[in-house]
């Protein structure tokens, strides 16, 4: 009886002394997890990038070449609006729901979130969007594009920048600032999800 007295009384402070330090250690393990956890995230995002610069350039330069082409079938008096259709389903990921788009010539209807409304502003001719003119039928005769920068995370890209749009019929560049967001779909083709689009900003003259 005095040796199992014995015993117990042995035990009592090294359980004490375990069970200490496990809480500790849980307590560490508590704090430190969401930071851990955020950089592991970080990681694996970057790690897992599917998008790369040169990819998201050469979408660039095939929708501004896309821009172009409607406005020669326009010039050729051919079927433009099924060419700018096209352009969109090509371009942009209507198909996979709404996309984020600010056109650059817009104030009434602001946002085109949906493929009427995209197609509205390239060629005009809806009712509903009685303030477009068709941006993509002005015409014009080639776009230059001016990356700032380009920020890729795991299945996303997201380009800012300025481009410029020389009129068919001759004259100035007119300048137009931009952000893009891409992603790929499941063909790995990229797609546009997001496309803000306006004119620099111009201060009214000091009096």
């Amino acid at each position: 009886m005095k040796t199992k007295k014995l015993k117990i009384n042995f035990n009592v402070p090294i359980n004490l002394t375990i069970l200490a330090v496990l809480l500790t250690l849980g307590f560490t393990s508590c704090n430190q997890k969401p930071q851990d956890q955020q950089a592991q995230a970080l990681n694996q995002t970057q790690s897992e990038a599917t998008i790369t610069e040169q990819e998201v350039l050469d979408a660039q330069k095939a929708w501004g070449e896309g821009i172009v082409k409607i406005g020669k079938v326009y010039l050729e008096d051919g079927d433009y609006t099924t060419a700018a259709l096209n352009h969109i389903n090509d371009f942009y990921y209507y198909d996979q729901g709404y996309v984020l788009f600010k056109p650059t010539m817009a104030s009434e209807k602001q946002f085109r979130t949906d493929l009427e409304g995209a197609l509205s502003y390239f060629v005009a001719g809806n009712e509903n969007y009685s303030e477009d003119h068709g941006f993509a039928i002005k015409p014009w005769s080639s776009v230059r594009w001016e990356n700032i920068g380009t920020k890729i995370i795991g299945n996303i890209a997201v380009a800012m920048g300025n481009y410029y749009f020389t009129p068919q019929q001759g004259g100035e560049e007119v300048k137009v600032e931009y952000s893009f967001a891409y992603t790929k779909n499941e063909e790995g083709k990229l797609k546009i999800i997001l496309h803000d689009s306006h004119l620099p900003y111009s201060p009214a003259e000091k009096h």
